[in-house]
């Protein structure tokens, strides 16, 4: 097994692929990141619930998907924005509005990781993790 060189867009593409499939919960491996980052997508409603669990020495972190009762997603578009290779910051008047301010963004600052309306409010700016809609 090869070691995964972005792990944020590993955990979005596994979320994203989950919702195509219809899974009820997609299992990763865990990190501090990744964990604010699926506490952020419950507090918005995006996803139901999340746990991290020990599978040996190892951490996951099992993020349980919501669906309406129609069976879609509240999930519409999950996209990585800053990469790797082109890393993406904002000050915090540049903070991007997702579809109106219908979705959301999500910030690393050094306040810690915030959605981008609570980034706007607290004034600070930071690296665009992704934008959920």
């Amino acid at each position: 097994m090869s070691a995964v060189t972005d792990p944020i867009a590993d955990m979005l593409t596994r979320i994203r692929n989950g919702i195509r499939a219809r899974h009820p919960r997609v299992d990763m491996p865990s990190s501090k990141l990744k964990i604010e980052v699926a506490r952020i997508l419950k507090e918005e409603g995006y996803i139901s619930n999340f746990k991290v669990g020990d599978e040996g020495k190892k951490k996951v972190l099992k993020v349980f998907l919501k669906y309406g009762t129609d069976g879609a997603s509240p999930i519409s578009s999950l996209d990585r924005v800053s990469k790797p290779g082109r890393r993406v910051y904002v000050g915090a008047r540049e903070v991007p509005r997702i579809l109106g301010g219908l979705g959301v963004s999500i910030l690393t600052t050094p306040h810690g990781v915030m959605t981008g309306k609570a980034a706007r409010k607290a004034g600070v700016g930071g690296e665009v993790l992704c934008s959920v809609s």
